[in-house]
C-alpha cells in the first residue's frame, strides 16, 4: 500500500510538473502593445501559455534579484543593451547555448556568452531639415562636432541610455581622450539644451530652431507618419570605409532566460521562435524597428528608408563602458 501511495504521489508531481511546462513567465520592459501580439501568435503555434509582466527595467532587475531562486520569471526582456549588459552583470540570467540562436543573430548582436540575444535592431541616425541641409553636407557623427554646427544642433537629453550608449561604443572606437573632444564639440555646438526625448528634438529641427539632431529611427517614421508634411529626412553616417567608427551605431531589444527559470526549455524555446524569421517581422514591425535576424527584410515603411551599413561592435560595449560614457557626458556639461 505504501508503494502504491509513493507511485501516486510521483505521477501526480509528473503531471503536475507537465501543466506547468506549458506556460512560460516573462518579465519585459517592452510595452504590454508590442509584445502580446507575439505572445499570442506563440501560443496559438506551440499551446504554451505566456503569462507576462510589464515594468520599467530597473523594476524588473530588482524584482529578479530579489526574487533570487523563488522567481517565476523564466525570460527577461528588454530595450537597449547597456540594459541586458547590466542584468547578466548582476547574474539574473544564464547561458544558453543554442545552435538555432546562434545561428539567427549575428555575434556583435548578442551576449559574448550566450547570456542575452538581440531580436530587433534600432538604429540611431542622424535627421536633417531639408530646407536648410543638404545631405552632401553631412557625413559622420564625429563632424557635428565641427564648429561649422556651432548654434546648428540638438540633442536629446544625456540621461536617456540611448545616446550614452552611442558615446560608449565611440569611447570603444576612438578611446576616452578623442570621445571626449567629440561630445565637448557637440555641446559647443546646441542650438537648445538637450531635449527630454527624440520627438521634441525633431519638432526643434523641422520648426528651424537647429539643422539636425541623433535620434532612433522608429522616433522619425512615428512622427512622419503623423505629420508626413514635416521638411525632415534621415542621413545615415559613417558609410566611408576605414573610418574608426564605421557604420551607423545601433542597439537592440533583446531577451534571455532567467537565472532561476522555473521552466528554462520551454525559455529557450520562446527566444528561439521569436528569433525566428516566422517572429522576426512580428517583433520589429510592432515598432517600426529591424529584425535582428539578417534573413528577415525589415517591413516595408521601414525599408523605405534606404539601406545603410551598421557599425559591428558588440553592442554589449555599450553596457560595459556605459558608466565611463556617462561620467565623459558630465565632464563636457552635456546635460
Amino acid at each position: 500500500m505504501r508503494r502504491w501511495f509513493t507511485t501516486a504521489a510521483l505521477l501526480l508531481a509528473a503531471a503536475a510538473g507537465l501543466a506547468q511546462a506549458n506556460e512560460v513567465v516573462v518579465y519585459s520592459a517592452r510595452n504590454e502593445q508590442l509584445i502580446k501580439p507575439l505572445f499570442d501568435a506563440y501560443t496559438r503555434k506551440s499551446g504554451v501559455t505566456v503569462k507576462f509582466i510589464t515594468d520599467n527595467e530597473g523594476a524588473l532587475l530588482a524584482r529578479l534579484k530579489a526574487e533570487g531562486d523563488k522567481t517565476p520569471a523564466d525570460v527577461l526582456m528588454t530595450v537597449d543593451a547597456g540594459n541586458l549588459w547590466l542584468a547578466a552583470t548582476e547574474g539574473v540570467l544564464r547561458p544558453t547555448p543554442s545552435p538555432a540562436l546562434r545561428a539567427a543573430i549575428p555575434a556583435h548582436l548578442r551576449d559574448p556568452q550566450d547570456l542575452w540575444f538581440g531580436l530587433s535592431v534600432r538604429a540611431r541616425t542622424l535627421v536633417y531639415n531639408t530646407r536648410r541641409v543638404k545631405p552632401q553636407d553631412l557625413s559622420t557623427y564625429e563632424d557635428l562636432a565641427d564648429p561649422k554646427w556651432k548654434g546648428r544642433l540638438c540633442l536629446r537629453t544625456s540621461k536617456k541610455v540611448y545616446n550614452q550608449s552611442l558615446v560608449a561604443t565611440l569611447i570603444k572606437a576612438h578611446g576616452e581622450e578623442r570621445t571626449e573632444a567629440i561630445v565637448r564639440g557637440w555641446v559647443a555646438n546646441l542650438a537648445a539644451p538637450p531635449f527630454a526625448d527624440d520627438t521634441k528634438a525633431m519638432e526643434a529641427v523641422a520648426a528651424g530652431q537647429c539643422d539636425v539632431t541623433i535620434v532612433n529611427t522608429y522616433y522619425f517614421g512615428r512622427l512622419l507618419a503623423k505629420q508626413p508634411e514635416l521638411p525632415l529626412a534621415l542621413f545615415w553616417p559613417n558609410q566611408a570605409p576605414g573610418l574608426a567608427y564605421e557604420g551607423v551605431h545601433v542597439n537592440v531589444s533583446g531577451a534571455g532566460v532567467t537565472r532561476h527559470a522555473p521552466h528554462p526549455q520551454e525559455a529557450q524555446r520562446l527566444i528561439e521562435w521569436l528569433a525566428s524569421p516566422e517572429a522576426q517581422n512580428l517583433y520589429a514591425d510592432q515598432n517600426l524597428e529591424y529584425p535582428a535576424n539578417p534573413a528577415v527584410r525589415p517591413a516595408p515603411a521601414v525599408a523605405a528608408w534606404g539601406t545603410f551599413k551598421p557599425n559591428t561592435i558588440n553592442v554589449a560595449e555599450a553596457g560595459r563602458l556605459q558608466a565611463r560614457a556617462v561620467m565623459l557626458m558630465d565632464r563636457t556639461g552635456y546635460k
